[in-house]
């Protein structure tokens, strides 16, 4: 694609609870990697160096952080501010095409400091679901988003997990489900998480969702996470870009598809094994009674055994 093209398409990136801005980083490293030529756009460079990369955190120290790893990276004057995502007066604008986001979960915040608008959208006190929420609001239409979440969030039985997961599915387009393994943020936290891809739509568009299971992702799943050598992720890019072959993987597989109308019909539960199979193998098993006559002529061989010691000891 010519730069000019480039221009018109690239994205404008948001994180909430931007941290150290460690997704930020890896978008850009990502866009030199793969797209140096833009570089000769005078317009991308300007835009590159200050309003493609937004981000957002309460902590004024990780702010300052964040500011520092994205101008040491080259990314002159980002919009990296503190702010706090959930509150009132929170930055909300329908504006972003991507939004990557590991957002703290496990939390649960007084209802006094929630925006109104995003407990409009699903009256909870969770930041995971709320974190979700707000991703929806700062999506234009078109947008794309990839976040992380506790594996809660995918077969919570609350009103308000149900509620946030039919609006990705009814409302939007989930694209997919990946699972990771526990321990994949060991030593930080040992909870079990997943990563929702999603599309904003604003009238809905999922026809099915891809569901991926990681197993390995490089590094060891104890708290020191030594690299190794077993690392599922180039699979899972390989099976993203060719999903139209997914659809005939059976449910016994590494990765599969499932219809949009049996994710309804589970009460939208978003969880891999609620449609994964399990393939077990027949075995066949030897008759009690065979065992116990193989026991027996065991038995007879051990006393004979043993009577032929005692002739030698005497």
């Amino acid at each position: 694609m010519r730069s000019g093209g480039w221009l018109r398409h690239c994205p404008n990136v948001h994180i909430t609870a931007v941290g150290t801005a460690g997704f930020l980083v890896a978008a850009e490293e990502y866009l030199r990697a793969h797209h140096a030529d833009a570089w000769t756009d005078a317009a991308f460079r300007e835009h590159f160096a200050t309003t493609m990369f937004t981000g957002y955190d309460s902590d004024a120290a990780m702010a300052r952080i964040a500011s520092m790893n994205m101008l040491l990276h080259g990314v002159e004057n980002p919009t990296i501010e503190r702010a706090d995502s959930l509150a009132e007066g929170h930055p909300s604008e329908a504006q972003y095409s991507l939004v990557l986001a590991n957002p703290p979960f496990a939390g649960s915040l007084d209802d006094e400091t929630v925006a109104k608008d995003l407990q409009k959208a699903v009256k909870t006190r969770k930041t995971e679901l709320l974190f979700l929420v707000l991703m929806i609001k700062v999506l234009r239409n078109g947008g794309r988003a990839a976040v992380i979440v506790p594996e809660g969030v995918l077969f919570g039985s609350s009103n308000a997990h149900k509620a946030v997961r039919k609006m990705l599915v009814e409302d939007q387009k989930l694209d997919a489900v990946i699972k990771l393994p526990s321990g994949t943020f060991k030593p930080y936290t040992g909870v079990s998480t997943a990563i929702l891809l999603f599309t904003k739509t604003s009238s809905g568009g999922t026809a099915d969702v891809w569901f991926y299971d990681v197993r390995a992702d490089g590094f060891t799943l104890d708290d020191k996470r030594t690299p190794i050598e077993q690392n599922d992720f180039p699979d899972l890019l390989a099976r993203w870009k060719a999903r139209d072959a997914e659809r005939d993987r059976p449910r016994t597989a590494q990765s599969f598809v499932v219809p949009k109308q049996e994710i309804v019909d589970n009460g939208y539960d978003l969880s891999l094994n609620r449609y994964k199979e399990l393939e077990i193998e027949e075995v066949e098993h030897r008759s009690p009674a065979e065992i116990l006559d193989e026991l027996d002529a065991l038995e007879v061989e051990i006393q004979a055994g043993l009577a032929r010691l005692r002739e030698m000891l005497a």
